[in-house]
């Protein structure tokens, strides 16, 4: 006598309905951890900050916390010291002593490096670097172009005083209140400012030339 003992087959089409089925569940639970990231996720490393302050053609970041003042010092700042080279020059070229044009040929040293260094501050922020001078400074320019001998270095110096004190009130305000990049060039710079200041009161003594305390713009 034979016994046929017949197991039970396993259905295909029921295996494949569970594969199915657990690929279906698989892949809602990936969609809906993609459609729900954790909190704490980072961000993707090639998505850059967006500042809304930022003026257009400048880095995102640029103008963080720089405001209008700030700005304006830069325009000034390098407007004033486009001047302090040309009269820097002139200085050089008509100065009846010595130490007068050494004085002209630092200026023109000093303040063409300064310029540099603010050019780029004012790159970073999206400020347009003045074309000229202003018009009190091309006046005072004219003026000194008329004068000749100790009648130009007194005229010089006097300038010199006023513009260096009214300069480095200047910028110490925007060191102590300004925002980077402006507050950081404005603090480097006023150490060299303080220095031409002290020179020039040397000069002026020296000279004979009355120092004074007044912040006006010089040559007026």
């Amino acid at each position: 006598m034979n016994l046929q003992i017949k197991f039970p087959s396993k259905s295909p089409s029921r295996g494949l309905a569970c594969a199915l089925s657990l690929l279906l569940i698989t892949s809602s639970a990936a969609l809906a951890q993609a459609s729900h990231p954790q909190s704490g996720a980072p961000q993707s490393p090639g998505a850059p900050a967006t500042n809304p302050n930022a003026l257009p053609g400048t880095a995102p970041e640029a103008n963080a916390g720089v405001s209008g003042t700030d700005m304006l010092f830069v325009k000034e700042a390098l407007s004033g010291g486009m001047a302090e080279v040309q009269l820097g020059k002139l200085a050089a070229e008509k100065g009846a002593s010595e130490d007068v044009k050494q004085f002209g040929q630092q200026m023109v040293e000093d303040h063409s490096k300064l310029g540099d260094q603010m050019k780029e501050v004012a790159n970073q922020i999206g400020v347009k670097p003045p074309d000229s001078v202003s018009s009190k400074d091309r006046a005072l320019m004219a003026k000194l172009q008329a004068l000749s001998g100790e009648e130009f270095d007194k005229a010089y110096i006097r300038a010199m005083v006023k513009d260096h004190q009214k300069d480095l009130q200047e910028f110490k305000i925007e060191a102590n209140n300004g925002a980077s990049p402006v507050k950081d060039a404005a603090t480097q710079a006023q150490g060299i400012i303080a220095h031409h200041l002290e020179m020039i009161r040397q000069i002026a003594e020296v000279h004979g030339v009355a120092d004074t305390k007044s912040g006006n713009k010089s040559g007026q």
